[in-house]
């Protein structure tokens, strides 16, 4: 499991854009037949993927967890951005179609990924926080999500959010997930742009056309940086930071966030003819 430090907005600030990368990239989040684990220390969040492509993956239980199992004391949400795929919670079997997700409680032992054609894997790109109690493990689809429809074709950010693993959907400790969807020509994400102080966050960006990137905007409002996104890439954006993108074609980003709050709606707006 990789493991990034906390970097305050001083030391940001002082970055080149190989330094950034370094510190909030994580270039690398599917691996055929592996398990890719990130650990930051933003609120000990956890981001990664698991593909199978042939024997079953068990969650493993990485040292610096200090944890007799990894979901000991965390909570897990991952959403199938691959092929159809199974994932088995200490003996329950739930099945995942391309953008299905599924949440795991804490104290769930056993973790196992399989793909239903191994030639077209499943990809579940996962999340983990800290968790201080343990809610149900529970599948969901888009038939169960909150959506939300913004943003308009003139300002190049229609887009529709799926807000799947949250408070309005299912209970959590503290951590939630969804999928952003945008609209053909469009290309901002989360514009006009917010931070949220008492939570951080990760975006993973897919469905991003061969050819084509994402540039994802990070740091103070003031003081802003960017960080060129290619397919199936996320990003850590601490709780300082803005975190928007543009894109030189549409594409779809799931977002995951923990901190102190449930409440999706916290948030500082930015005006966009104030950033720098």
């Amino acid at each position: 499991m990789d493991n990034r430090f906390a970097i305050s907005p001083a030391e940001a600030k002082r970055m080149d854009t190989t330094a950034l990368r370094e510190a909030f990239l994580i270039d690398r989040v599917f691996s055929a037949g592996e398990i890719t684990l990130t650990l930051t220390h933003y609120d000990r969040y956890i981001a990664g993927g698991v593909m199978p492509t042939g024997k079953e993956l068990a969650l493993p239980n990485p040292p610096n967890l200090k944890a007799n199992y990894f979901l000991e004391r965390r909570e897990m949400g991952m959403i199938n951005v691959g092929g159809t795929g199974m994932v088995t919670v200490d003996g329950e079997k739930f099945t995942l179609q391309f953008k299905e997700a599924l949440y795991i409680g804490k104290e769930s032992k056993q973790v196992v990924f399989s793909s239903e054609d191994p030639s077209k894997p499943a990809k579940f790109y996962i999340n983990s926080a800290p968790a201080h109690q343990r809610y149900p493990t529970k599948k969901v689809t888009k038939e169960n999500a909150d959506i939300v429809e913004l943003g308009s074709p003139a300002t190049a950010n229609h887009r529709v959010i799926n807000k799947l693993v949250v408070n309005s959907v299912l209970q959590t400790c503290q951590l939630q997930m969804g999928m952003t969807e945008l609209k053909n020509g469009s290309v901002w994400n989360t514009m006009p742009a917010h931070t949220h102080d008492r939570r951080m966050e990760v975006y993973f960006y897919f469905e991003v056309p061969e050819g084509q990137s994402v540039c994802h905007f990070m740091g103070q409002p003031q003081e802003t940086r960017h960080i060129w996104m290619q397919n199936e890439q996320a990003v850590i954006s601490p709780n300082w930071s803005i975190h928007a993108g543009a894109g030189t074609s549409n594409y779809t980003f799931i977002w995951g966030m923990a901190g102190e709050n449930l409440d999706y709606g916290d948030m500082d707006h930015c005006a966009i003819n104030q950033l720098m």
